[in-house]
């Protein structure tokens, strides 16, 4: 029963530093979508703006989602480690 505790918890601490890796990986490309909306360009469509746009706030939102995930898992774990401490 330990050692299934244990996996759980590698499992759940793995997930949570991966989601936290990928919300900061689409935060990272967010904001260069982003910078491709402001910076002046000679022969930028209104097109090209409402699309880079829109890709901003795709991947801005997909990494708050990864964000919380990531702290949903830290929360669990920190529950689960609770519980052991009053086990002890």
């Amino acid at each position: 029963m330990k050692n299934r505790k244990k996996q759980t918890v590698a499992l759940l601490r793995s997930k949570m530093v991966d989601f936290k890796q990928f919300a900061i990986t689409l935060l990272c490309v967010g904001s260069f979508f982003y910078l491709g909306t402001i910076l002046p360009s000679g022969d930028k469509a209104m097109i090209d703006t409402f699309v880079y746009m829109g890709a901003t706030i795709m991947f801005l939102g997909m990494s708050i989602v990864f964000f919380s995930l990531s702290k949903k898992y830290k929360k669990i774990l920190a529950e689960m480690d609770d519980q052991d401490s009053l086990h002890q």
